[in-house]
């Protein structure tokens, strides 16, 4: 069993400048690590917002956002959890 971290991703997308169905795209090939997501528009700013709660190993967390930060318009940032401990149901 792989090693996992519990974080989340921040992403911001300019809407004039990148199509958000890429970012989709991205989000659909990585989606097996996603437990959960937000997305919000911000016209006032020409934005979309998108927050994702992620649970996976770190390589594929920076995998994902290294292929969503060579987008052109696309901010992203993640924040991983330090601890990794499981608790007893």
């Amino acid at each position: 069993m792989k090693k996992t971290a519990i974080g989340t991703v921040s992403i911001v997308i300019e809407r004039d400048v990148t199509p958000i169905s890429r970012v989709n795209e991205l989000i659909s090939q990585f989606g097996d690590c996603i437990v959960g997501r937000l997305g919000l528009p911000y016209p006032t700013r020409g934005v979309n917002i998108i927050t994702l709660i992620v649970d996976a190993p770190s390589a594929n967390v920076k995998a994902f956002t290294a292929k969503l930060g060579k987008l052109v318009g696309v901010q992203v940032k993640a924040v991983m959890a330090k601890s990794t401990a499981v608790k007893a149901a």
